[in-house]
């Protein structure tokens, strides 16, 4: 069985929810058919003529990548466009195009994690705060002996989570009556007779992105054919979302210890370094892509040394006089790292769905950078 174009991107969803698009943004469908059997999806950072050619050659007919293709609304078709004509091609091989990019940067797990995590970051924190996860109540009415079941399954669908706490949840025994009609299979009772049954009512609360799963994942183990539940909105609110991450080093290293680090981590990078090379640096803040308009944030929170992209002038202007150094290892390069996250993310996701459809990375291409000739 192969995954739905539709269910591919409900999975990319829970991932970076839509609802984390920040405006002006275009991430969503580009174009293509969502009802199409997916044989392989093919993952990138960018979409273009070669990553058309390696998606194809690998069976892939679903291309998702970080940054969305259009930017903004298409007033003509010119297929002396290059870029016109690119889209009309994959349009004509039947490819689908799916982009997640400013929703893949606030998701909790998303870009700037991915970076932070790679070059060896802890207790990292939202650099810059975008909003915070909305949260709702599930309250399950479960039979006796199945409430352990039904706790593990949509806790390790992602609900019940308190801070660092895991399966929080409060459940109460009473008795459960139904009288299965007609037509029905009943775990439990018989046709025509009223039925009274200990049950748990099994509370707890989830973010309302993994909603889906976590239902799905309580259906799958509670044994009643019709699963009683309720959902209630709630004006808690969960984790906190933004752009960028703030860590700690495990211990301090040099700045010239961290460049090293950034070059061999990230691909392709030849990083610029302002400061001095012998500085210990311990508190780091990171930004995947373009992170110039964040430096104050990261000087406000502490930060000794910030890693992003495209840094200019002003810039270092900004972190001289904060007393902070920079490195620069490029607008690819520091986004990269989220799409071996997305990789394993959608394998995991699949193979406990049974699905046949494969995930392929793109092969990594030299980075669109200024070049310095002798």
């Amino acid at each position: 069985m192969f995954a739905t174009g539709n269910s591919l991107i409900a999975l990319l969803e829970e991932f970076a929810d839509p609802a984390w698009i920040l405006p002006g943004d275009n991430s969503g469908l580009q174009w293509g058919n969502p009802d199409d059997n997916v044989k392989a999806v093919f993952l990138a950072l960018d979409f273009s003529e070669t990553v058309l050619e390696q998606a194809l050659a690998a069976g892939a007919n679903f291309v998702f990548t970080h940054h969305p293709f259009f930017y903004r609304p298409l007033s003509r078709l010119d297929l002396r466009e290059r870029r016109h004509a690119l889209m009309v091609r994959t349009l004509g091989e039947g490819v689908l195009l799916y982009s997640s990019h400013t929703n893949l940067d606030v998701a909790p797990f998303g870009v700037s994690h991915a970076l932070g995590r790679l070059l060896g970051l802890e207790n990292m924190s939202v650099l810059h705060p975008t909003g915070q996860e909305r949260l709702e109540k599930l309250v399950v009415f479960v039979p006796e002996g199945f409430e352990d079941r039904v706790r593990d399954a949509v806790a390790e669908a992602g609900a019940g989570w308190i801070g660092n706490y895991s399966h929080c949840t409060f459940q109460l025994l009473g008795t459960g009556t139904f009288l299965p009609r007609e037509g029905s299979n009943p775990y439990l009772g018989t046709q025509g007779a009223l039925e009274r049954v200990k049950e748990y009512r099994l509370e707890t609360v989830l973010p309302v992105s993994r909603r889906e799963a976590v239902l799905e994942a309580m259906k799958k183990v509670h044994p009643y054919e019709e699963v009683a539940y309720d959902l209630y909105p709630l004006s808690l609110t969960g984790k906190e979302l933004g752009l960028g991450r703030i860590g700690d080093l495990p211990e301090p290293v040099t700045l010239r210890e961290m460049a090293s680090r950034c070059r061999k981590a990230l691909h392709p990078c030849l990083p610029r370094v302002f400061g001095e090379g012998e500085r210990k640096i311990k508190r780091v803040a990171v930004l995947g892509g373009s992170g110039g308009a964040y430096l104050p944030a990261a000087a406000e929170k502490g930060a000794q040394l910030f890693i992003s992209g495209d840094l200019k002038f002003h810039d270092l202007q900004f972190a001289h006089e904060a007393g902070m150094s920079l490195i620069d290892a490029g607008h690819a390069a520091t986004e990269r790292p989220v799409i071996p996250v997305v990789e394993a993310y959608l394998r995991e996701k699949l193979q406990q769905l049974g699905c046949l459809t494969e995930v392929i990375r793109e092969r990594e291409e030299e980075e669109i950078s200024w070049k310095i000739l002798d």
